[in-house]
C-alpha cells in the first residue's frame, strides 16, 4: 500500500524529467563517450536477458526431468 501511495505522489518521470537526465549525463561523460556508454548499457542489457532466459530453461528442465528418487 506504501508503494502506491509512493507512486501516486511522485509519479512516473516525464519528458522534462528524461531530458534534464540526459543533459546531465551529457555534462558529466561528454559528447564523444555518451555513444559508448549507451552500446555497453544496450550489451549489458541484452546480456542479463540472456542470462534470465538461460535461468529460466535451467529451472523447467529440472522440473521436467526425472528426480531418480524412488
Amino acid at each position: 500500500m506504501f508503494t502506491q501511495c509512493m507512486v501516486l505522489a511522485f509519479g512516473f518521470p516525464g519528458l522534462p524529467e528524461l531530458m534534464v537526465v540526459l543533459l546531465i549525463a551529457l555534462v558529466l561523460f561528454g559528447g564523444a563517450k555518451l555513444p559508448s556508454l549507451m552500446r555497453n548499457l544496450g550489451r549489458s542489457a541484452n546480456e542479463f536477458k540472456r542470462g534470465m532466459a538461460e535461468t529460466t530453461d535451467e529451472e523447467e528442465d529440472e522440473t521436467h526431468s526425472p528426480s531418480g528418487k524412488a
